[in-house]
């Protein structure tokens, strides 16, 4: 997979994981890496699907309506190249957090829901409920939701808080407002 690495100063911090979201590059999260935790080391991924020509990370088959079968695959490609690239950077795999808008927000959570412990944490922003019909594993995990995409109903967002929540006991729902409500 196309990506960029860059070495952290603190090896006490986790990874980011960088997911960009539909057209986006591995490129554009790297600015808000280094407001979201300093001194941490960077993994950032570019998609593999071309939609219309914009890379994504996983085919669609309409806006919303994810295509399941390549949202499978897709994950387990990320979640493999995860442990490669583990091999190859020298970084601890436990302490990956993903930092990931829209469409990377999904396959994080797709990363939640297929692979227990592929994530220490994830920061998503403008989440939905990546595959229904399964269950998220019960390990803890930090999570940040950004939710409230224009695109997508608040109702499906938060059927994802819901199902986190109700499996990790722990989700914190940031609104557009800048309030917190911990939701427990």
């Amino acid at each position: 997979m196309k990506h960029i690495f860059q070495k952290g100063s603190n090896p006490e911090a986790p990874l980011l994981l960088l997911l960009h979201g539909t057209g986006g590059t591995e490129t554009d999260l790297l600015p808000l890496s280094e407001m979201v935790s300093p001194g941490s080391s960077i993994l950032s991924v570019r998609g593999n699907v071309l939609e219309n020509g914009m890379p994504r990370y996983f085919r669609r088959l309409a806006e919303g309506v994810f295509d399941e079968e390549d949202l499978i695959f897709r994950t387990k490609e990320l979640y493999d190249f995860l442990e490669l690239a583990s091999g190859k950077y020298d970084f601890d795999r436990d302490r990956v957090v993903a930092l990931g808008y829209s469409n990377g927000a999904n396959i994080a959570a797709s990363l939640l829901f297929h692979y227990e412990g592929a994530l220490q944490g994830a920061i998503l922003h403008h989440p939905m409920v990546p595959r229904r019909g399964i269950a998220l594993p019960s390990s803890r995990i930090f999570l940040y939701l950004l939710l409230q995409e224009k695109t997508i109903r608040f109702a499906r967002q938060q059927k994802l808080m819901n199902l986190i929540n109700f499996y990790c006991k722990l989700a914190l729902q940031l609104k557009f407002s800048g309030k917190i409500t911990v939701i427990s």
